[in-house]
C-alpha cells in the first residue's frame, strides 16, 4: 500500500494544481510552439561548485549556435528540486531529424574547433549524463494542444517507471486521471511521452508546463473535487495498477532558462522580453579576476569562425 499512497500522492501533487483563468479565455498554442513529435532529452549533473561554470559555457555554445547554422533548438531546464542538474529539451519532428542533427554536429564541430572546445569543457564538468528519446503518446495527454512552450517558464516533469508489460495499465490510469479532469473542465494540460530509447524498462515522462509558480496554489482548493470526479471505482483501479504496475516514480520541478537555450523564431515571438533575455552581470567575468578558463571563453565567443 505504500507505494499506491506515494504514486498517487505524486500524481496529485504534479497534476492537480488546476489555473483558474477561465477555460474559454485561453487559444489553442501554436503548432509551432507546441510539445514537438519526438523529444530527446539529456539529463546532466555536475560537480559540485561548478554550476557557474557550466552556466557560462552554455550562455558561450548558445552565442555560437546563434551564428551557426545548428540543426535543431533545444530549451535548457535548470532543477528547483531534486539534485543540481540541466535538462536539455531537444524538439524533434521525426527520428530522421535526429539523425541528421547528429551528423550534422559533427560536421560543425569538425569545421569550427572553438565550438568542440566549449562541449568537451562542460563534458569535463560532468558527474553522469543519460540521454533518451521519447514518442509523444497523444493518446494520453490532457488537451495537449493548449499546450505553447513559447510561454512556459517552469516545468514539472514525473519520471515513471514499469514492470514489464504493464504499458497498458499505464495507459488506462492516464485515461482514468484524464476523464475526471474533463468532469471538473480543469484548464491544466499535459503531454506524455514514452521513451523508445535510452532505457530499458518501461518508462514515460509528465510534462506540465507552467507559467508561474502560483499555479500549484489551486492545488489544495481542487483536490478533493478532483477526488470526488474521479469516483471510488476509478480511484480503487488507480491503487490497483500503481501497486501492480509502477516500479518507481520521481517528480522534480525545473525552470526554464532563456541565456542558455536555443528556440526558433516562433518561440521567440511568444515573449521576445523572455526570451532574449541576457545573462545577468553574476555571469559575466571581470577583466581583472577572470581566470585563464573565463579568458579563452571569451576568446571562443568573440571568434568569427564561430
Amino acid at each position: 500500500m505504500r507505494r499506491s499512497r506515494s504514486f498517487l500522492g505524486t500524481i496529485f501533487l504534479l497534476l492537480a494544481q488546476v489555473s483558474i483563468v477561465p477555460r474559454q479565455t485561453e487559444k489553442p498554442a501554436d503548432p509551432a510552439t507546441a510539445p514537438p513529435k519526438i523529444l530527446l532529452l539529456v539529463h546532466q549533473q555536475f560537480k559540485f561548485g561548478s554550476e557557474s561554470a557550466r552556466q557560462k559555457l552554455a550562455v558561450s555554445i548558445v552565442h555560437a549556435s546563434d551564428r551557426l547554422d545548428v540543426p535543431n533548438s533545444w530549451i535548457d531546464l535548470q532543477s528547483i528540486t531534486g539534485p543540481p542538474e540541466a535538462l536539455s529539451f531537444d524538439p524533434f519532428d521525426s527520428f530522421e531529424q535526429v539523425d541528421r542533427a547528429y551528423v550534422v554536429w559533427g560536421q560543425l564541430f569538425a569545421a569550427h574547433p572553438q565550438l568542440l572546445n566549449l562541449q568537451q569543457q562542460i563534458r569535463a564538468l560532468l558527474t553522469s549524463e543519460d540521454t533518451i528519446i521519447a514518442v509523444r503518446r497523444d493518446d494520453l495527454g490532457y488537451r495537449v494542444n493548449r499546450i505553447d512552450l513559447s510561454k512556459a517558464r517552469y516545468m514539472r516533469i514525473l519520471e515513471v517507471r514499469l514492470r514489464p508489460g504493464h504499458e497498458s495499465d499505464f495507459a488506462e490510469s492516464f485515461k482514468l486521471l484524464g476523464a475526471a479532469y474533463e468532469k471538473i473542465n480543469a484548464d491544466m494540460p499535459w503531454v506524455i511521452y514514452q521513451a523508445n530509447v535510452g532505457t530499458r524498462s518501461p518508462f514515460f515522462l509528465v510534462f506540465v508546463a507552467m507559467r508561474a509558480l502560483k499555479e500549484n496554489d489551486a492545488y489544495l482548493a481542487r483536490a478533493p473535487e478532483l477526488r470526488e470526479a474521479e469516483g471510488d471505482r476509478g480511484f480503487e483501479r488507480m491503487q490497483q495498477i500503481a501497486r501492480e504496475a509502477y516500479r518507481s516514480t520521481k517528480s522534480n520541478l525545473y525552470a526554464v532558462s532563456p541565456e542558455t537555450s536555443h528556440v526558433p523564431k516562433e518561440i521567440i515571438d511568444g515573449d521576445p522580453d523572455f526570451w532574449l533575455s541576457k545573462p545577468s552581470a553574476k555571469a559575466k567575468p571581470s577583466p581583472a579576476t577572470g581566470t585563464e578558463e573565463e579568458s579563452r571563453q571569451k576568446a571562443a565567443e568573440a571568434n568569427p569562425k564561430l
